[in-house]
């Protein structure tokens, strides 16, 4: 399960605010806010997995070892646009 110091954690590394956290994971900004909070006030598991797939899918592992517990940026998920090939010029 995710804590709410992940959650803060992976937020810094996309710098992302809790608005666009909340818009890609389909919560309530109130609900992330709770997730996020000091207290660790309960929240609905669905949100805790919503949010952690929406920070899986920007390329966010989240680490719970015997060591400890963590988060680490493997890429950044922003897509790219694609190159296309031009092709020279016909000279008439």
């Amino acid at each position: 399960m995710i804590t709410g110091r992940q959650v803060r954690a992976a937020r810094a590394l996309l710098n992302w605010k809790q608005e666009m956290l909340a818009e890609k994971a389909l919560v309530a900004l109130t609900a992330l806010k709770r997730l996020e909070s000091e207290r660790g006030l309960p929240t609905h598991e669905s949100t805790r997995d919503q949010v952690r797939r929406a920070l899986e899918a920007a390329g966010v592992l989240f680490i719970d070892s015997d060591r400890g517990q963590g988060v680490m940026l493997l890429h950044e998920a922003v897509p790219r646009p694609q190159q296309t090939k031009r092709r020279p010029a016909l000279k008439r």
